[in-house]
């Protein structure tokens, strides 16, 4: 069958429908990409605000118009929550968030997933939707939450929190290690408390070290990370540099009183010094954060206050929501609901920042070489560029003779101008484009964006 995967939402999302096309592919299927026609549609929703659940609605009914004769299969957090509303939207099966591992067998147990046909070995790789292919794999370590944020809904729709046993994990990256991955992506609802179900209050430092320790893994990164779960000695973990420095730490305010309505565990001064611990000990490390805007009661002081502090942490990127009320949240019925309006405008002061500290982040960064995970081509400026990330999670694109195909390699890449968005890179000449083909003042002027030639 022709099978198309898809996910919105958090990389747990992404690791759990990655997992299943690498089953329906080692049966034979084939898994297709956007555009392309599918008998089957599996996807895995999100519920996380009233945005994601409704760019979810949408999505279902894009796959059932792609073709009206395809099996429509969902899962994840919203049909979770809602599976009377996904189900009106005429699919064919609705999948709660606990029988989501279990999805390909159900799907063959009903019928909906018929035998593969034998097909080539190179036409049942997975499509991938990092745009890549063999490159980065987000693997499933942990699910559910035991925290209590009060604007968050995870809990209800994933439940408690609990860990993949280490055996599992280090055997599935053995595996994908032997698939040609250059890097792995460790994630989870609450990935901060791995382990701790399992009896080991250091679980996810354990973790880390036997993936180091029992896999040739080249490149592993974590993905977000509560700040409470962590400790000064977790840092440690970056002293071999397989560990890409890169550290996602959700904050949403930084202001004080706000933190306490969310039940958030951290403050300023706490969270302060944890970042503080973390660049003391891992170079050129990336921190990157969550902050959500018009939180129920949140004032114009508070607000300012949480601009401020985000300015002060000199973050490299800001993922920025507005407050989405849930019900069955705390913070749904709690008083001062904040207006649209206001939301809006405080959303725009925060984005407005969010690009100074983006663009402050990556000059540091021009001038040095450094080592690309090249993931794919795609448009930017004048036409199709490799697209890849480093490390600490700079965006970098280049331009290469037409004939290199750069997927799937590390290179050491110069990098030399601060784009929109990303860096150029300059690869090693015997890879680079001719002049003619790399031009910054026409790449600027088609792409409308600020250039800076360093």
């Amino acid at each position: 069958m022709r099978i198309r995967v898809d996910s919105i939402g958090c990389r747990l999302n992404i690791s759990e429908v990655e997992e299943m096309a690498r089953h329906f592919a080692s049966a034979g299927h084939r898994i297709v990409g956007p555009g392309e026609v599918a008998d089957l549609y599996v996807f895995n929703t999100c519920a996380v605000t009233h945005v994601a659940a409704r760019k979810s609605r949408q999505v279902i009914r894009q796959m059932r118009r792609a073709n009206p004769n395809a099996a429509v299969v969902v899962t994840g957090c919203y049909a979770e929550l809602s599976p009377d509303e996904i189900a009106a939207l005429g699919v064919d099966m609705v999948v709660g968030n606990e029988q989501k591992d279990e999805l390909p067998g159900l799907l063959a147990e009903s019928g909906i997933l018929r035998d593969a046909d034998p097909i080539p070995a190179v036409d049942a790789a997975p499509y991938f939707l990092d745009g890549g292919s063999h490159t980065r794999a987000f693997i499933k370590v942990q699910d559910g939450c035991d925290n209590r944020c009060t604007f968050c809904i995870v809990t209800v729709a994933r439940g408690a929190g609990r860990s993949r046993p280490v055996s599992q994990v280090i055997s599935e990256l053995n595996r994908l290690v032997g698939q040609g991955y250059q890097e792995a992506v460790l994630s989870g609802i609450h990935l901060g408390s791995y382990g701790h179900d399992l009896g080991d209050p250091r679980g996810l430092k354990n973790l880390v070290r036997t993936v180091l320790s029992d896999t040739d893994l080249p490149r592993l990164r974590l993905s977000s990370l509560e700040p409470w779960d962590l400790s000064p000695d977790f840092f440690e973990l970056w002293q071999n540099e397989r560990l890409l420095p890169h550290l996602h730490l959700p904050l949403q305010s930084g202001s004080d009183t706000v933190l306490r309505r969310m039940a958030r565990r951290t403050t300023q001064a706490q969270f302060s010094q944890l970042v503080q611990a973390a660049r003391a000990v891992i170079p050129d490390v990336s921190v990157t954060t969550d902050v959500i805007v018009g939180f129920p009661g949140e004032t114009d002081a508070e607000f300012a206050e949480s601009l401020a502090f985000v300015e002060e942490m000199a973050f490299a990127k800001l993922h920025i929501f507005r407050y989405s009320p849930r019900e069955g949240t705390a913070a749904a019925a709690m008083k001062g609901q904040v207006p649209a309006s206001v939301m809006q405008a405080r959303s725009q002061q925060m984005h407005s920042l969010n690009a100074d500290l983006e663009q402050t982040f990556r000059r540091e960064f021009v001038g040095r070489t450094m080592p690309v995970l090249w993931e794919s081509t795609e448009p930017y400026g004048f036409g199709l560029q490799w697209s890849g990330l480093t490390g600490n999670y700079l965006r970098v694109v280049t331009q290469t003779r037409s004939e290199v195909n750069l997927r799937n390699q590390v290179v050491d890449t110069s990098l030399v101008v601060l784009a929109p968005a990303a860096i150029q890179g300059q690869l090693p000449s015997a890879l680079t484009a001719t002049p003619a083909e790399f031009n910054l003042e026409s790449v600027a002027a088609r792409k409308g964006g600020n250039w800076v030639q360093l």
